[in-house]
């Protein structure tokens, strides 16, 4: 079991490493590409090939949450959910409920791209935490109510990035 430990937190910490630097570089691109007002074809190519490394970054980060919390419960039963590990597995599932409705187009571009951005860099603030030992008290609520602002002020950032990008491409 400690070999599968150590194997699912490697993995887990390449998909969370994986998944904040793509986002990042699907905003960059994103931005770059309605400077001008227009998408063009080779611009959705770029994206497109970012969304998949994306994909495989949350696929990676699915199994390994899921992984690695059924070998603590396993372990350790309903000791091992603390608040760290609620708050790894909303993240889990708001970037998977994020990313979704993206795709499906029911989630507008002014909330998703920050709701998905702010989801990558808060799971890897929490990967962060990890070798600091602050996960040890570590409070869902407190968590939780510091990630809510984090989310208004990405769409707020992200908004006000679009909207000088349109001025741009106006001009």
């Amino acid at each position: 079991m400690e070999t599968s430990i150590i194997i699912l937190t490697i993995l887990q910490a390449m998909g969370i490493s994986l998944g904040v630097g793509t986002s990042t570089i699907a905003l960059v691109n994103f931005f770059h590409a309605i400077k001008d007002g227009v998408i063009d074809p080779i611009e959705r190519g770029f994206m497109g090939l970012t969304y998949i490394v994306l994909r495989v970054a949350m696929v990676v980060i699915i199994l390994t949450v899921a992984g690695l919390t059924a070998l603590g419960i396993l372990a350790e039963g309903s000791a091992y959910v603390t608040g760290y590990e609620l708050a790894q597995v909303f993240l889990t599932v708001v970037l998977f409920a994020n990313a979704s409705l993206m795709t499906a187009r029911l989630m507008p571009s002014k909330f998703g791209p920050a709701i998905q951005a702010a989801s990558w860099y808060s799971l890897g603030l929490l990967a962060a935490l990890v070798p600091l030992g602050y996960t040890t008290n570590f409070s869902f609520a407190g968590f939780f109510f510091s990630f809510v602002p984090f989310v208004v002020f990405m769409i707020i950032l992200i908004m006000a990035i679009m909207n000088i990008q349109k001025r741009k491409a106006q001009k």
